[in-house]
């Protein structure tokens, strides 16, 4: 179906046909075909540029109150499983609230598969919309920032826009907003699965040395890299005391990727980062763990404007001056200025610039923005686990 925002107006022929729409906070709308759960839900608009590996974004923490554009345009073929599961909680398997595609839901063609697409979005609750112009859509949040947004699915194709554009306009968004507490797990457990080897697929490892995970909405292949670098892994919640996680004797602390505002998720966190820094333990943060320990330094983040989501991000290790491909998945990043003495920028993007990777000078404390992991993307910075594991 053609694309249509509603000041360019829709004929008789367009409206009937449509049965799914997002409604942008600015106004905008883009008609297409719903799919997957039916209904409605608010989210920040985002783009990701990876073009395989969507189940394993769209159940990735890191994305709760998040509508994602993929920009690849086939999206389904490989169908969903399982396997390629990535929220570690049941807590967390919601986190993103719908899909946008450029073509309909593609036929699974996988050996692999086990469930098409659009029955895997409709039991997820996962509102799918498909048919728009994507690189429109795309466009529109390079030059206006990523919008809050409505996606909706309706089989009779009944809107009310000026409703849905309303609700848009009244929701909060992402700054300020504390969302590990919803998306992380609430009670500990030990986690022993390394990664998937082919043909056996994942096999369980018992590690050597042992590491906390401070769960903020941590992804399975985080903790499957660490038991494979030789970690026994146990994971916490979010809100553990640091008296609590020192009291496990811990070899390593691990902080984890998530969603939110790492600002309002570190009122309660970041006391519990400066004391287990205090104590001389090895440090590893990612992505959300990545921006509190920059706030437990001393540093501030900030709102990205587009954010960075995709599998082909070029980053610079400063510390062996390589250049790696990487995964990433925010939308806040590190104030690069406002670095203390004591912290030293050891990544930094080539796309624009802004701050991937900081450790502080004298302990084994060290953060990475981009996800080392992958899950979808390429296993450039499966290194930074080997480095964590040496430094214990």
């Amino acid at each position: 179906m053609t694309v249509k925002t509603e000041n360019q107006g829709l004929n008789a022929k367009e409206t009937q046909l449509a049965t799914g729409a997002l409604i942008l906070a600015t106004g905008d709308v883009f008609y297409g075909q719903g799919c997957g759960a039916i209904g409605e839900a608010v989210g920040e608009v985002c783009f990701n540029t990876a073009m395989t590996g969507y189940q394993e974004i769209l159940t990735d923490p890191s994305y709760t109150d998040q509508i994602i554009c993929f920009t690849f345009p086939h999206i389904g073929n490989t169908g969903t499983n399982s396997e390629d599961e990535e929220a570690s909680t049941k807590r967390a398997e919601n986190a993103a609230r719908g899909a946008i595609f450029k073509a309909p839901i593609t036929p699974s063609s996988s050996w692999r598969s086990e469930n098409e697409l659009g029955d895997w979005l409709k039991t997820r609750g996962i509102i799918g919309l498909s048919g728009i112009d994507t690189r429109a859509l795309t466009a529109f949040i390079r030059d206006n920032g990523m919008p809050n947004g409505v996606i909706t699915h309706a089989p009779d194709g009944k809107f009310d826009i000026d409703a849905l554009a309303a609700k848009a306009r009244g929701w909060n968004g992402l700054v300020g907003a504390d969302l590990a507490k919803a998306v992380a797990t609430e009670e500990s457990f030990d986690w022993r699965e390394a990664r998937w080897v082919w043909p056996e697929g994942y096999e369980n490892k018992d590690g050597i040395k042992s590491v906390v995970v401070i769960d903020y909405g941590v992804k399975r292949n985080i903790l499957r890299n660490l038991v494979t670098a030789g970690m026994k892994v146990t994971v916490v919640p979010p809100t553990t005391a640091a008296d609590d996680i020192l009291a496990l004797n811990p070899d390593g602390v691990v902080l984890s990727n998530g969603p939110g505002d790492p600002a309002a998720t570190g009122e309660y966190a970041i006391p519990v980062i400066q004391k287990l820094v205090a104590a001389d333990k090895p440090v590893l943060g990612i992505c959300l763990g990545h921006q509190m320990l920059a706030l437990a330094l001393g540093a501030k983040t900030v709102k990205m404007e587009q954010g960075h989501h995709g599998a082909n991000h070029p980053v610079k290790d400063y510390t062996t001056n390589k250049v790696e491909i990487v995964s990433m998945n925010h939308g806040f990043a590190v104030d690069q200025k406002s670095l203390p003495d004591t912290v030293e920028e050891t990544h930094v993007s080539l796309f624009d610039g802004s701050n991937c990777g900081i450790r502080l000078k004298g302990k084994p404390v060290f953060s990475v923005q981009h996800h080392p992991e992958a899950s979808p993307g390429p296993q450039d910075s499966f290194y930074l686990f080997e480095r964590f594991a040496d430094a214990l």
